[in-house]
């Protein structure tokens, strides 16, 4: 039986799988990803690498995969929502293959999970945070409080302690009450053991990027994405 394949663009040049797909799949699926070189998590960065999502999508096709995923949240949320339509059916264009974005897939996790007032927390500068909030209410969500780490340095967000997100989850879902679950927004956290801990803790679900973008993928080529004991998005 052949293995699925699937691709990733990812920011960093580097072109890494982000650990969340080894981790969650293991020898199930397996991943390739292409890197765009990102400077910096802000507008100036995102607007350096954009116009080459597409051509991305086209190599990862020609390394036989079958489905694709730009692989950054803000990367396709900073324009809106409509712009993130565009962008993904551009891939889907280029390359004939399902496409998608990990902006699809937070707003297809928290639709999943029954999410619609969600605190929100995040690795972003507040410039990011704007654009996050502005695309999460034109998804038709109600933000409540949205804080991030104010971090810009690509590299820097992969070295969050889990205890800093858990603590930024608690703070968010506390300052406003009312919220049915958390969203954590920024592919490059890792975030795993940080989702568990914060749904056992508060009795709601967790969304987070990088887990939801895998999620999404493997939903899009029409794959189970279910994986026991991984957060309530996998049950």
């Amino acid at each position: 039986m052949t293995t699925p394949h699937l691709g990733l663009i990812v920011p960093p040049a580097a072109g890494a799988v982000p650990v969340d797909g080894p981790l969650l799949y293991g020898e199930r699926i397996r991943f390739s990803a292409k890197g765009l070189g990102l400077g910096e998590i802000s507008t100036r960065g995102y607007l350096d690498v954009i116009d080459s999502v597409v051509e991305k999508a086209v190599a990862l096709k020609e390394e036989g995969v079958s489905a694709v995923s730009l692989m950054g949240t803000s990367l396709s949320f900073f324009r809106g929502a409509a712009f993130n339509r565009e962008l993904e059916a551009e891939m889907t264009r280029a390359t004939g293959l399902p496409c998608t974005t990990m902006s699809n897939a937070i707003v297809g996790a928290l639709r999943h999970l029954g999410v619609r007032r969600v605190a929100v927390a995040t690795a972003y500068i507040d410039e990011v945070n704007q654009h996050l909030r502005k695309y999460l209410e034109q998804s038709d969500f109600e933000p409540l409080a949205l804080e991030g780490l104010s971090i810009s340095d690509v590299k820097a967000v992969g070295e969050v302690p889990t205890r800093v997100l858990v603590d930024l989850c608690l703070k968010v879902f506390e300052a406003q009450p009312g919220a049915d679950g958390i969203l954590i927004s920024c592919g490059g956290l890792v975030t795993l053991d940080a989702v568990r801990e914060v749904e056992a803790r508060l009795r709601v679900p967790v969304v987070s990027s990088s887990p939801a973008g895998f999620w999404d993928l493997v939903g899009t080529a029409g794959l189970d994405p279910r994986v026991p004991g991984q957060g309530r998005l996998f049950a």
